[in-house]
């Protein structure tokens, strides 16, 4: 099956072609920029003509821009979850209609490459850690700030503290102490995030009786767990996986 898959997520937009099963290409795009992500979906648009464009979204503003934009070159070819698709995942919530499309498809892909229970962490904008079983149940999970986000509020409610970027890398936080105040508040947010994952790692693995997977996706996943023992996988495509997922199972089911 080809096609392009777009994950639009709060900050940033996530582009993939696949052909067959294969991701070929993948490209990222500020949705601060409309014209520059209507171009990039453009010009990554897969060989067959026919291709469809499968859209998740948790930012209807973007998506509705992005969608108006690839109508005419693209027109009857694009999808989106929620209102063309479905995402076909088992689940314990009692109501899943308002659960991120991120989160659903970044579980269904983790279960699909690992065939066991996992846990996806995913590192944007907000941080989401959820718990998907064995049999490839999602259970739901936690949502707290992303680390810029938690930097901004620092430096936005108080009256010193400075207006401090998160590296994208991990590097030069070797000693435990903050030795400045903006080295202070990277290890703050750092530790934060990183602290709060492996807590609630330890409470699904409670609950589920056994330590499952660990998988990471998100912008900020390289610097936050990169080289952490607990985390076993580092997919920053996790969500465009999932959506090549869910609309190969679509099609299986017929829908």
């Amino acid at each position: 099956m080809h096609l392009l898959a777009v994950s639009i997520g709060n900050t940033r937009t996530r582009l993939g072609v696949f052909r067959g099963k294969d991701l070929d290409r993948s490209h990222v795009v500020d949705n601060t920029d409309t014209a520059a992500l209507i171009e990039a979906a453009e010009s990554i648009e897969p060989d067959r003509a026919d291709a469809p464009v499968v859209i998740a979204s948790v930012n209807d503003q973007v998506a509705d821009a992005l969608e108006d934009g690839l109508r005419p070159n693209f027109a009857g070819r694009v999808h989106r979850f929620g209102r063309d698709l479905t995402i076909p995942i088992r689940h314990s919530l009692p109501d899943i209609s308002r659960t991120g499309q991120d989160r659903l498809l970044g579980a269904l892909a983790a279960h699909a490459r690992t065939q066991q229970a996992c846990v996806v962490i995913d590192a944007g904008t907000a941080i989401t850690v959820d718990f998907v079983d064995g049999e490839g149940v999602y259970h739901g999970g936690a949502i707290a700030p992303g680390v810029r986000m938690m930097l901004r509020s620092l430096h936005e409610h108080t009256a010193a503290l400075p207006d401090v970027e998160f590296p994208r890398r991990r590097g030069g936080d070797a000693s435990p102490f903050g030795q400045d105040t903006a080295s202070a508040m990277i290890l703050g947010v750092r530790s934060a995030a990183v602290g709060m994952a492996r807590l609630l790692i330890d409470r699904y693995a409670e609950a589920f009786g056994a330590y499952p997977v660990v998988v990471a996706t998100g912008g900020d996943a390289p610097s936050l767990f990169e080289g952490d023992p607990l985390v076993e996988r580092i997919v920053p495509d996790l969500v465009l996986l999932g959506i090549h997922a869910a609309c190969e199972k679509v099609m299986e089911e017929g829908e």
